[in-house]
Parts: C-alpha cells; structure tokens; sequence
C-alpha cells in the first residue's frame, strides 16, 4: 500500500508517517523542504516538496491521501489516488461527489474517539528516553518505532506564545506546554 501524508512534518503528519511505516506502508511525505531530512529519519520513503513542484501531479496511484493540511485546495488529491482509493481529510474541506465517483475514490472522516487498546498499542511503541539534537528538536524515542518531534516547548503560562507559534505553521512535530 502506498500512502501519501500531506503536511508530513506536523504534529498530525509526522506521526501518520510513522504508524503507516510500521504498518508496512510505502510512504510519501509532503511538506516544506526544510522538513526532508526530519521526515525521511522517520520513514519516509519519498518526499515532495510542495514549494518545489505540485504534490498532486507528482504523486500517481496512491492508495490513500492522509490530509493533514485541508482547506479548499484538498480535492486536488483526488486524481492522485488509484481507482478504489481513499482521502482522508483531518479538516474536512468541500469535495464533488460525482466528481469523487468518477473517479472511483472515496472520501471520509472521523471523529477522534479514545480507544483504550489502541492507546495501549501506541503507548508501547513510545518510550520516555529523551535524546537532543543539536540544534533541531529534540525528540522522544520509541522502541525504534514512533518518536514524537518537538518543534517547541512553553511553560503554560505562555500559552499564548505557543498559539501564536502554531498559528504562524510549519511546525516540525508537537508544541508542548509544560506544567512547573
């Protein structure tokens, strides 16, 4: 199975590479260029640079399009899936059903619901080990399996300065209040 990741290097995406990796997927991360090294440590077999070239024509018979990213320009990722397809959109946008059908592909979403062996799965695959990277992020290792990149940290009394960081994007993994 071939899975795309738009908006890869984020808190959503950069996880999303992970666990499709581990679930044997080939997989290809969009995100800035800034973000390839970053997101080829975490498994990415392929990597687009959407400021370089347009993921949706660089992309072809994918199996699923997981868009972290969303807004009006997600249907372009339609023709990027093979027949029998799938998106799966985080910020559901406005997509043309027949448009959809035509091509053969499907669109869905969910809601995020707390699932207690899902979440004992994912805990097993973390670990608290945390090891610094220079000057990058540092990162929480897991079993080799998923990490979780810290793109930055606030105490939460600047909870403000942490919304103002995610509001200006190009995040590489998780903002992360801490509590004194």
């Amino acid at each position: 199975m071939t899975v795309l990741v738009n908006g890869a290097a984020g808190g959503v995406g950069h996880f999303a590479v992970q666990l499709a990796k581990w679930k044997g997927a080939r997989v290809i991360a969009v995100a800035s260029g800034a973000h390839e090294s970053f997101l080829r440590e975490l498994g990415a077999d392929e990597f687009i640079d959407y400021t370089r070239s347009r993921p949706e024509e660089a992309a072809r018979d994918v199996d699923l399009v997981l868009d972290t990213v969303g807004g009006r320009d997600s249907s372009r990722f339609l023709r990027s899936l093979k027949r029998s397809g799938a998106l799966f959109p985080v910020f559901f946008g406005e997509y043309d059903p027949d448009d959809a059908a035509r091509l053969g592909v499907t669109i869905s979403g969910t809601q995020v619901r707390s699932n207690g062996p899902q979440l004992a799965t994912l805990g097993h695959l973390l670990d608290e080990q945390v090891r610094p990277r220079g000057p990058q992020p540092a990162y929480r290792v897991g079993a080799g399996t998923v990490r979780v990149g810290i793109d930055s940290t606030f105490p939460l009394s600047e909870a403000r300065a942490a919304h103002e960081r995610a509001a200006r994007g190009h995040i590489q993994g998780k903002i992360v209040l801490t509590v004194a």
